[in-house]
């Protein structure tokens, strides 16, 4: 497998990338991950796979975090959907890949993102989502208005200021528990990039950012989601929302793992996860090796 670092530039800031070449005319994938994830992460372990099963990747750095260019440690919403428009062209705009045979695919956070950059470029040709993270300010706040309020204003109080990503023992974190540490606290995650640190506006980006609702602008573009049955951080409840709302072609695979972490870099969980996405943008994209999976498979 040969590997090729790439920098490109969206908005002005420059980005990091790692693009590997399956073949001329290959179907090619973007692959955006985790919160605060790096390209030597999730993202470059599904990169992998998906290039063993004859897909042309490109695992890159969102503004802010790893190798890549901006402000450090921030969630941009908006400007994370302008670094997929520019990692969508400049897979398009390669001369190994088809500009019409170019899919998204993400995994945690990065699933919600996927699906929105669908909606919003008609160049995407089919959206992956594995054990995403579909928000929904809409049904956040739906419970507790109030408390989700109060937790906007202390988030917008706080907005520059900086927490650890994650952290042992219960201790406060953006993502506080013992299963997020357990992947980025160890060496299961270990990259150079990769900082524990992100902004109390990252938290106010999270919470207000509506992947749900892009469901059906999706259209006729072809929608896979994997999820696992048992997830304590992104629901399985918004995965079956996400899907019933998607308009178009679609295919929902649930796996049977015990936490959201599996999906990141256990077997057989993520091998059932690349195998399922490369058979659908195969199918869906061409240079199929079997027929488009179709259906719902429970």
């Amino acid at each position: 497998m040969s590997t090729e670092r790439v920098t490109f530039v969206a908005d002005g800031v420059t980005l990091a990338g790692n693009l590997t070449v399956a073949g001329d005319g290959s179907p090619a994938v973007v692959l955006t991950g985790p919160f605060t994830g790096v390209k030597e992460q999730v993202v470059g372990t599904y990169a992998a796979r998906l290039h063993e099963r004859g897909l042309t990747t490109l695992a890159f750095d969102h503004r802010g975090f790893g190798e890549s260019g901006g402000r450090r440690a921030h969630e941009d919403s908006q400007g994370k959907l302008a670094d997929l428009r520019a990692a969508v062209s400049l897979l398009a705009g390669h001369p190994a890949v088809d500009p019409a045979r170019v899919a998204v695919a993400g995994i945690c956070l990065g699933g919600g993102y996927a699906v929105r950059a669908a909606a919003a470029d008609p160049r995407i040709g089919a959206v992956v989502g594995i054990a995403g993270a579909y928000n929904s300010p809409a049904r956040f706040s739906s419970g507790d208005p109030d408390g989700y309020r109060r937790a906007l204003e202390s988030f917008v109080e706080r907005y520059d200021e900086e927490l650890p990503a994650v952290a042992p023992g219960g201790a406060i974190a953006a993502m506080p528990g013992d299963e997020p540490f357990a992947y980025y606290g160890t060496p299961r995650s270990a990259a150079e990039h990769w900082e524990n640190r992100v902004t109390y506006g990252s938290l106010h980006a999270l919470m207000t950012f509506d992947a749900l609702g892009a469901a059906p602008l999706l259209t006729a573009t072809p929608l896979l989601v994997v999820h696992g049955r048992a997830d304590a951080y992104c629901a399985p409840e918004l995965a079956e929302a996400l899907y019933a709302g998607a308009t178009g072609p679609k295919e929902m695979r649930w796996l049977d793992a015990g936490q959201h972490i599996d999906l990141y870099d256990v077997e057989p969980y993520v091998g059932q996860a690349a195998d399922a996405a490369a058979t659908f943008l195969h199918g869906h994209l061409g240079n199929a090796t079997s027929e488009p999976p179709g259906g719902d498979r429970r």
